[in-house]
């Protein structure tokens, strides 16, 4: 189906809408039409789409009414959200880690450390399928999950008596499943605790024997998961940590021995300390010592990306790399501002995740890039609205290796509908919704052509808050220490 975009004609002055009353779809919906939708960079009206048994847009037509039979979608409807970087556990810190007077990223993580080490897969799994709900609700239907808790607290792998190989991912996966989030599990090299400094003992969960080790679990894993889930839902890709946390002796294996075709992602300049101990170390930046390796490309996706030079701007604009901008996190651990302007002006993609979930909200991250770059370099508009949706869904959808959610064919029919008349959003233009809206103007998500949120609320499991606060809960019952009693280092 084609159309034009213009005024619909005939369109009901109530077109029946999804909403309270209205029965969830068992099965995947054939035909939506949308009030408005995001179609070619633009918001036009009258948007009816047809969606193939695969979930993916095989017709669009603008400015037509709606049909018999279709499913009315109110309000404005946009691609759903691509979550380019999560660590799911980090949820526990929301509102945990802010007294105890000035500190920084390194002494939030000493608070991290505790709340990974009171992790089970039981208990894995069911926080994670709180957070991945809480996405889903708020308008994301893909993420990243930089996975590193891998094995049991004294480093021993899961799979001897008593327990299931891969545990944890496997938690995780099941999780993806049941809130029908799209996972794509990014597998971490975790092996020192920095250059020159073996992993500690919170640190030992996380880590393999050697590079080897972990290229060998990584093969395991990605067998596993190909004859248990289907890619479209659960895909498995890799990750470095960190060059703080990957020797430089390790890099070459990893380069010869990483699987063609997956995405690789690693934390990237997040702190001006990491930089100035790989020139110590190394005598280059994090970005030249990957570039010295050949780890970068198009298919890197280097997370933060915060204190770059100018030499490291070209060298990843230049490769296509992908720079996954975390602002509420990076503004929440006092990390700084990056340069995302220049970096996406050198030739780099911008794509944005919620990294340890201080909010969940595609708005908020949208306008916290736009506002950082407002703040660092005195412009407005410097990502423009049609920017900060590439950014929030395409962009963060490829560094997955995923198509991209939209209205346009060949699209997955991944969807985010906005109300435009909130009390946040009253008087907007609908074009520029991404500067004035947040997740709770988000009234409906659609995964595959499937509604799977609606106002707030999981179609499936319910209520993300209740989940959440249960599996908290839980996980805080395990532990031995309080977050308000953690060590300061």
């Amino acid at each position: 189906m084609t159309g034009s975009a213009g005024v619909p004609a005939g369109v009901p002055a109530a077109a029946p809408s999804v909403g309270a009353a209205a029965a969830e779809p068992a099965e995947r919906v054939r035909f939506f039409w949308c009030e408005q939708g995001w179609v070619n960079g633009a918001v036009v009206p009258g948007v009816r789409l047809e969606v193939d048994g695969a979930g993916v847009v095989a017709g669009t037509e603008t400015g037509v009414p709606g049909q018999d039979g279709d499913c009315r979608l109110s309000g404005v409807t946009f691609p759903a959200a691509s979550n380019a970087h999560s660590h799911a556990f980090h949820r526990i810190l929301r509102g945990r880690t802010h007294a105890g007077g000035p500190g920084s990223f390194w002494t939030w993580r000493e608070q991290m450390y505790e709340a990974a080490g009171a992790l089970t897969p039981e208990l894995y799994e069911q926080l994670a399928t709180a957070v991945f709900a809480e996405m889903v609700a708020t308008g994301f239907t893909s993420v990243a999950e930089f996975h590193y808790v891998h094995h049991h607290p004294d480093g021993s792998a899961y799979g001897g008596p008593g327990s299931e190989e891969h545990a944890m991912e496997r938690a995780l996966a099941r999780a993806a499943v049941a809130t029908g989030i799209r996972l794509t599990l990014l597998d971490t090299c975790y092996l020192a605790g920095g250059f020159g400094v073996p992993l500690n003992g919170r640190q030992q969960r996380f880590g393999d024997r050697d590079a080897q080790g972990w290229l060998d679990r990584l093969a395991s894993l990605r067998k596993a998961f190909a004859a248990e889930f289907d890619p479209a839902q659960v895909s498995v890709g890799a990750a470095l940590h960190s060059v703080r946390g990957v020797p430089e002796a390790a890099l070459p294996t990893i380069a010869a021995g990483l699987p063609d075709g997956i995405p690789l992602h690693i934390h990237l300049s997040e702190q001006p300390a990491e930089n100035a101990a790989c020139l110590q170390a190394t005598g280059l930046t994090p970005t030249m010592l990957l570039q010295k390796h050949g780890l970068i490309g198009p298919r890197l996706s280097a997370v933060h990306a915060t204190h770059l030079t100018g030499e490291d701007i070209t060298v990843l604009g230049e490769a296509g790399a992908t720079v996954v901008m975390c602002p509420t996190t990076e503004a929440d651990l006092a990390d700084g501002i990056g340069p995302a302007a220049r970096l996406q002006a050198a030739g780099a993609r911008i794509a944005l995740g919620t990294d340890q979930h201080a909010v969940v909200d595609p708005f908020l991250e949208m306008r916290a890039l736009e506002h950082g770059e407002r703040l660092s370099s005195g412009e407005r508009g410097r990502f423009g609205p049609a920017e900060l949706h590439a950014a929030v869904s395409s962009a963060g959808a490829r560094a997955q290796d995923r198509p991209e959610p939209g209205l346009e064919p060949g699209m997955v029919c991944d969807l985010m509908c906005v109300d435009p008349s909130s009390i946040r959003t009253a008087g907007s233009r609908p074009g520029q919704l991404a500067l004035a809206a947040t997740a709770a103007d988000v009234h409906t998500v659609v995964v595959g052509g499937r509604i799977l949120a609606r106002n707030g609320q999981h179609t499936v499991l319910g209520d993300p808050a209740v989940l959440l606060g249960t599996a908290i809960a839980a996980v805080d019952a395990v532990r031995t220490t309080t977050f308000e009693g953690s060590p300061r280092a």
